[in-house]
């Protein structure tokens, strides 16, 4: 479990408190939504921008979430923000979130939180981790259900930070996880 600490830690600004988890059905325009944003982000950036993948739940259709595109991109050195921080504050992005011992990663949100972007690196493992994830909740409708059931569950209790409502679907995420690994 992460620490309310390391949170203070590695926020930039004040961590936020007692939110509700909202989960929504999915939504037929959330992939517009990544679509434009995808664009903007590699107009920036250019060939800084190695990829730009629309990840976690609203990225799997039929999956409900809490409604907040989240995108992976991977840059060529995540701790060289000058790399890419100006360009994407520049289009409505701030970093909230640097994480030097978690792969360099940093996550930039825009002001309406209706984005997250994780920001990695080429040979980052949790970066191969979040496709693989996606890629087999898309294909595999029986973890789909588990998975969406367990954030259903979680959703329903009071967490002190979003970041413990992330924790706790940790053993259902190690256990498809499992799948995944058996299946390669």
């Amino acid at each position: 479990m992460t620490s309310f600490k390391y949170l203070q830690h590695v926020t930039i600004g004040k961590v936020k408190t007692n939110q509700p988890i909202k989960l929504v059905d999915d939504d037929s325009t959330w992939p517009q939504k990544f679509a434009w944003e995808q664009k903007m982000i590699k107009q920036m950036l250019g060939k800084t921008a190695l990829k730009v993948e629309h990840v976690g739940s609203t990225s799997i259709i039929g999956l409900a979430a809490k409604p907040i595109i989240d995108i992976l991109l991977i840059v060529p050195e995540p701790a060289d923000e000058s790399a890419y921080l100006p360009q994407l504050e520049q289009v409505g992005l701030f970093l909230r979130i640097r994480e030097p011992e978690q792969e360099e990663h940093r996550m930039l949100i825009d002001q309406n939180e209706q984005f997250h972007v994780h920001v990695y690196g080429p040979d980052s493992k949790e970066a191969h981790d979040l496709l693989a994830f996606r890629d087999w909740l898309r294909n595999n409708p029986a973890d789909r259900l588990k998975y969406q059931q367990t954030k259903q569950k979680l959703a329903q209790k009071s967490w002190t930070t979003v970041q413990e409502y992330a924790d706790a679907k940790g053993p259902v995420i190690a256990e498809i996880k499992r799948h995944i690994d058996q299946d390669s």
